[in-house]
């Protein structure tokens, strides 16, 4: 599973983990978040996140 990490303020969007505090399930892949999604620590949508290299 891959992460997400918002380049304005940091936080990650790890899909084995979700984002279950906001209504998304362990295992939510990025793709299937909605286009609507935003940062839940700085508001900016999707565009503004880049895939964790590992």
């Amino acid at each position: 599973m891959a992460q997400y990490v918002c380049d304005v303020c940091g936080w990650i969007y790890d899909e084995a983990e979700g984002d279950v505090d906001n209504g998304y399930a362990p295992g939510t892949k990025w793709e299937d978040l909605p286009e609507d999604f935003v940062c839940p620590l700085c508001g900016v949508g999707k565009d503004s996140f880049s895939l964790v290299e590992e």
